[in-house]
């Protein structure tokens, strides 16, 4: 094929076409490249041949300027003018993959694209030259595209004799119904794909669906997905953080009555630099609600009888079932196992923990069992050991740790129910905040399969406790409960790890098992001090600037409005509609074929 190419725009190689959505043995994507390109078919110019350089499966060609007239679209490209062009959606499905949508104004979406690579966002800021992207009223992951030149929008593409209705009903019919005019053609352009790619009857695992969507869309500027079309934050420079001096003077903030005079300079203070060990044990009980703020020294003496003798009645409750009884009750039976397991394997390497006959092994396990006692709606769930020994190492005290660990898991307890929703919502935040911080990381992992950021469980189910040394995690936990200076301010230090590996992970090429290999061997090898510092680097970087909403509802800016929440089901019946409307274009083996996209003037 021949083209008159006055300038190349834009150039990605690495472009993968996915073909069946439903029915494949074989792999369902083809890779090619995608380009933008000026050029003029008028007299006087010398016609060069179109040459990628290697031999590709497939291209898609955006032209800019007049076009020159084809009688048959060719095997080996197919085009669309950018003035045709008349919406583009992301959406993302499963293993985090993320896929490019083009509808026509035919009514006809293109083959999803995948950038296995990244380079979506540069593709969009470059059609941006010639096209303007709004988002749809009716569907935040729906962007429509519209001509500088509304003129433009008078050749339509069928010029290449795809389509047989006119531009004009095109337009009227999108406007009044986007929907039946965006999916309702689609029959015409398979025919056209049909001659280059076989039919294959398996199912894809493409079909399958990815937990970020099961949250609801929301409008544009709202939705992480679409965040490379408006380009998510203009950030600024990130400030310089240094860390602060701990808390080692306690005396200085209480009243003669034993009242904290200041609570939010305490946090702030040991959000700063967090406390002298010697002072954990009486600030702990503070930062975790066991003590009011403003309590004297004789109410914390009276609460501290009260909530004695409330513990050892719940513990004398699980202590009193008989054997007989707790054959009968196989929930009780599985927590007791439960606990008795995870106990037998939590922090043995601390003295307070090690050896088989130590007591600190007897009050792990009397305290967790309480605790199903005290809850046993949750019970116990895997990793709540990991919660309690940090704090029953530092009280040494078997009720003090048991009611700060209330308070710690009334601020995580989310995490251990079984539904894993709120898991999923933090995942999906981190991927928000990530987005605005550094798209071309974001885009990196999308293309590793690993845009679900789901090696960043267990960070956020435990509070990176498996990822520090148990001395640092003491001096962590105190700075996250202070929750200063955002209650996700957990979200940003895993931002803040993953944007310290970004070299690593790009740099080396990582794929999908390598990334998990890699997050997992930096366990005890991270910086504390440096993960915080860059943590709140982050936080006043992205405050001192515009950000999308949902970044804003992450870092605490925003209350987020929910009541235009839509049904989890919806979007998995679209993305669903679009792959297998594409059904028809899968292919067992792939003659080469491009895509060429024109901008008419």
């Amino acid at each position: 094929m021949f083209y008159v190419i006055h300038q190349l725009i834009f150039e990605k190689e690495g472009v993968y076409l996915h073909t069946n959505a439903k029915r494949s043995n074989q792999d369902t994507t083809i890779p090619g490249f995608i380009r933008i390109v000026e050029r003029d078919g008028e007299g006087g110019e010398e016609e060069t041949k179109f040459d990628p350089g290697y031999e590709p499966d497939w291209a898609v060609i955006s032209t800019v300027k007049q076009e020159r007239r084809q009688e048959h679209p060719p095997w080996g490209s197919f085009s669309l003018p950018l003035s045709e062009l008349y919406s583009l959606r992301r959406a993302r499905f499963s293993l985090g993959r993320n896929f490019l949508v083009l509808t026509t104004r035919g009514g006809d979406p293109l083959p999803p694209l995948h950038f296995q690579r990244g380079g979506a966002r540069e593709l969009l800021k470059a059609m941006q030259r010639y096209i303007r992207l709004a988002p749809s009223p009716m569907d935040g992951r729906l962007f429509l595209a519209y001509p500088h030149d509304s003129g433009a929008l008078s050749q339509s593409f069928d010029e290449l004799h795809l389509f047989d209705d006119t531009s004009a009903d095109l337009v009227s019919r999108f406007i009044q119904d986007p929907y039946a005019t965006t999916f309702g053609g689609f029959s015409k352009v398979t025919n056209f794909f049909r001659g280059a790619l076989p039919h294959t009857h398996q199912e894809s695992p493409l079909s399958n669906r990815s937990p970020q969507d099961a949250h609801c869309p929301h409008p544009a500027d709202e939705e992480p997905g679409f965040e490379l079309i408006t380009c998510g934050a203009e950030l600024g420079p990130r400030p310089q953080v240094k860390r602060g001096k701990p808390l080692d003077n306690w005396d200085q903030f209480l009243d003669p009555e034993g009242r904290v005079i200041d609570p939010q300079k305490v946090k702030e203070l040991v959000f700063r630099g967090g406390i002298v060990p010697s002072l954990r044990r009486e600030v702990w009980k503070f930062l975790l609600g066991f003590y009011p703020w403003n309590s004297t020294t004789k109410e914390r003496e009276d609460i501290l009888r009260v909530k004695t003798d409330e513990y050892f009645r719940m513990k004398v409750q699980w202590k009193s079932v008989s054997e007989e009884q707790e054959m009968r009750n196989s929930l009780f039976r599985g927590y007791r196992s439960l606990i008795e397991r995870d106990v037998n394997r939590t922090d043995r390497h601390n003295s307070f923990f090690s050896g088989n006959e130590n007591p600190g092994l007897a009050l792990l396990h009397d305290v967790l069992m309480t605790y199903c006692m005290y809850n046993f709606d949750l019970g116990y769930v895997q990793g709540m050991s990991d919660l309690l020994s940090p704090l029953l190492f530092v009280t040494q005290n078997e009720v003090e740790s048991f009611w700060c660990l209330t308070g710690f898991m009334d601020l995580v307890h989310q995490n251990f129910e079984e539904s894993q929703e709120a898991m999923k919502q933090q995942l999906l935040q981190l991927s928000v905040l990530l987005r605005a911080l550094d798209p071309e990381l974001c885009d990196y992992l999308d293309s590793q399969d690993s845009g679900s950021l789901c090696f960043c469980f267990r960070w956020l189910l435990i509070w990176f406790k498996r990822e520090f040394s148990f001395e640092d995690i003491l001096s962590l936990w105190e700075v996250l409960w202070t929750r200063l200076p955002c209650e996700n301010f957990h979200l940003l230090m895993a931002s803040s790890i993953l944007e310290s590996q970004k070299e690593e992970l790009i740099g080396s090429n990582h794929d999908f098992n390598s990334i998990l290999k890699h997050i997992n061997e930096l366990t005890m090898k991270l910086d504390l001090q440096s993960i915080l510092c860059g943590a709140e680097a982050i936080y006043l970087q992205l405050t001192h600037c515009k950000l999308p909403l949902k970044v804003q509802e992450v870092l605490g800016l925003r209350v987020p409005c929910s009541s235009s929440d839509e049904s989890p089901n919806s979007e998995p019946k679209e993305t669903d509609t679009l792959l297998t409307q594409s059904e028809a274009r899968g292919a067992s083996s792939c003659q080469p074929f491009s895509v060429i996209l024109h901008n008419l003037d």
